[in-house]
C-alpha cells in the first residue's frame, strides 16, 4: 500500500511502528516550498533520496501484503485438505477392516481366497491389475476391492496436493520475510534522512501532501451509494487518529489498503488486501460521480487508496508518522474511483 506522497509513481507500505516525523516525501513538496537557493541543493538531494526509499518500500509492501494474503489462503486450504485426508484415511481403514474380516472368515472355513491376499500385499494396485486375480473372486468381493483401490488412489492424490500447498506456503513465508526486511531497511534509512532535515522542511512536506491539485471538478456533499457504503464510511470515521502501521489492517493501526479492508468488513463486505486489487473490487465510475464510500486509488500503479467521504475529502492512512485523517481527494494524481 502506498505511502502518501505527492508524486511518487509506485509503491507499498508496512512498518512495525509509526514515524514521529510528519514526512510527506514527493517532488511536489519541492514545488510547495517554492524555488530554493543553491545552498538548498544538499537538502534537495536528501528529499530525492527519501523519495526513492519510500517508493521502493511501497513496492515491497505491496508484495508483502500480497504474499501475506496468499499465505492466509493457503493455510486455510491446507487445513481443509488435512481434514479431507483424515476422513479419507478413516474410510480406507473401515474398508480394510471389512475385507480383513472377510479374509479371516474364509481362512477359518478352509482357506484364503488368493484375491484377498491383496490385504497383505505391499502394492495392492499392482495386485489388482492382474486379470487372473479378478477371475477368481466373486462379484461382491471384486467391487469392494476396487472401491478400496480407488480410495487408496484418492488418498495418495490428496496427500500429494497437500504437500504442494505446504511447499507453496513455505515459499509465501519466505517472500513475506524477505519483503519485511527490505521494507524495514528502507523506512529506517528514510527516517534517518528526514530527521537530518530542518523542522521547517519536514513540516513543508506535510503541507504539500495535503494540497489540492488544480483542474479537478468541485465535489460537494452527497449521500452514500448504499447502506453498506454508509456503514464503511462510519467505520473509517471511527478510525480517525489511529496510527499508520505498514501491513496492518486494524484495529489498532492501518496501512492504506488495510483501512479500506477493515472499514468494509464492518459493512459485511470482504475486500482484497492490496490497493491494486481493491480498484477492481467494484464498478469504475468517474470522479465527478463519487459518493461517500467509493474507493479512490492514486498514482498510475494504484499504490495508494483512500475512501471518499463527501465534501471533496477522503479518509486514508497516509504514511508512517501520520495518523488516519481527512485529506483533499485531489491530494495526489488519481488513478481510479471504484464503487464497491
Amino acid at each position: 500500500m502506498g505511502f502518501h506522497r505527492r508524486l511518487a509513481p509506485t509503491g507499498s507500505d508496512r512498518s512495525a511502528g509509526a514515524f514521529g516525523v510528519a514526512a510527506c516525501v514527493m517532488s511536489a513538496a519541492v514545488a510547495a516550498l517554492g524555488t530554493l537557493p543553491a545552498s538548498a541543493a544538499p537538502q534537495d538531494d536528501t528529499r530525492a533520496e527519501v523519495d526513492r526509499l519510500y517508493t521502493q518500500a511501497e513496492r515491497a509492501t505491496e508484495a508483502y501484503d500480497e504474499a501475506d494474503e496468499r499465505g492466509d489462503a493457503l493455510r486455510e486450504q491446507l487445513g481443509a485438505a488435512q481434514d479431507e485426508i483424515a476422513r479419507q484415511q478413516d474410510r480406507v481403514n473401515t474398508m480394510r477392516d471389512a475385507l480383513g474380516s472377510l479374509a479371516g472368515a474364509q481362512y477359518r472355513s478352509g482357506g484364503l481366497d488368493p484375491s484377498l491376499a491383496l490385504l497383505f500385499s505391499a502394492d495392492p494396485d499392482d495386485y489388482l491389475d492382474k486379470a487372473s486375480v479378478l477371475d477368481r473372486i466373486g462379484t461382491r468381493q471384486a467391487g469392494e476391492l476396487k472401491d478400496l483401490r480407488l480410495a487408496l488412489r484418492e488418498l495418495a492424490q490428496k496427500r500429494e496436493e497437500a504437500h504442494g500447498k505446504l511447499a507453496e506456503l513455505e515459499r509465501s513465508r519466505t517472500a513475506v520475510a524477505r519483503n519485511k526486511r527490505v521494507i524495514e531497511d528502507k523506512l529506517a534509512r528514510a527516517k534517518r534522512l528526514l530527521d537530518s532535515l530542518p523542522y521547517a522542511d519536514r513540516a513543508a512536506y506535510d503541507r504539500a501532501s495535503r494540497s489540492v491539485r488544480t483542474g479537478l471538478a468541485g465535489l460537494g456533499d452527497s449521500v452514500a451509494s448504499s447502506s453498506r457504503a454508509a456503514a464503511a464510511v462510519a467505520a473509517a470515521r471511527s478510525a480517525i487518529g489511529r496510527p499508520y502501521v505498514w501491513g496492518a489492517n486494524g484495529p489498532g493501526g492501518f496501512d492504506c489498503s488495510g483501512l479500506m479492508q477493515w472499514s468494509y468488513a464492518h459493512a459485511g463486505v470482504g475486500l482484497p488486501r492490496t490497493s491494486q486489487a481493491q480498484r477492481f473490487a467494484g464498478r469504475r465510475i468517474p470522479l465527478s460521480e463519487a459518493r461517500p464510500g467509493d474507493l479512490v486509488t492514486y498514482r498510475s500503479d494504484a499504490s495508494h487508496v483512500g475512501m471518499y467521504v463527501g465534501g471533496g475529502q477522503v479518509i486514508h492512512a497516509p504514511y508512517p508518522g501520520a495518523p488516519v485523517r481527512y485529506d483533499p481527494v485531489g491530494m495526489m494524481p488519481i488513478s481510479s474511483v471504484t464503487r464497491v
